[in-house]
């Protein structure tokens, strides 16, 4: 008597990638992104989000304030955020502002001490407001 057979495990979730074809013309279409973004994080494997700018090389304005707003959607739904073909003009561009190292590294939120507490103050940058009457200590 043969036993049940096993179950096959589900099909593979495919990475989150976003397509950009060109800059987007309204704020309207900057919110659809990102969240086209979200949809796509809850139905891909965990691991960064790519954002493919090969067909979107036009550096203005709006294409580089779209790439920051879709980084930090990623980044609350705790996801980084890789670009993938960006080069020309919008690699320039992001590289003369600083955002290629933003919108392509990976970001750290490590807290590094900053030196050790004097004695009686508290650890980790808390200031200690002094009150009139307060004796000089």
């Amino acid at each position: 008597m043969a036993g049940p057979e096993p179950e096959s495990p589900p099909p593979a979730l495919p990475p989150a990638v976003l397509v950009l074809d060109r800059p987007p013309e309204t704020r309207a279409e900057v919110e659809r992104l990102c969240a086209r973004l979200g949809e796509l994080v809850r139905h891909s494997t965990p691991g960064p989000v790519i954002v493919d700018v090969g067909a979107a090389q036009r550096p203005v304005l709006a294409m580089v304030e779209t790439l920051a707003r879709l980084r930090l959607t990623a980044r609350r739904l705790g996801r980084e955020m890789r670009l993938r073909n960006t080069g020309g003009e919008l690699a320039e561009v992001l590289a003369r502002t600083g955002l290629d190292e933003v919108l392509t590294a990976p970001a750290t939120l490590r807290i590094e001490p900053g030196g050790e507490a004097e004695e009686g103050e508290q650890p980790l940058g808390v200031q200690e407001r002094v009150e009139p009457g307060d004796a000089p200590g």
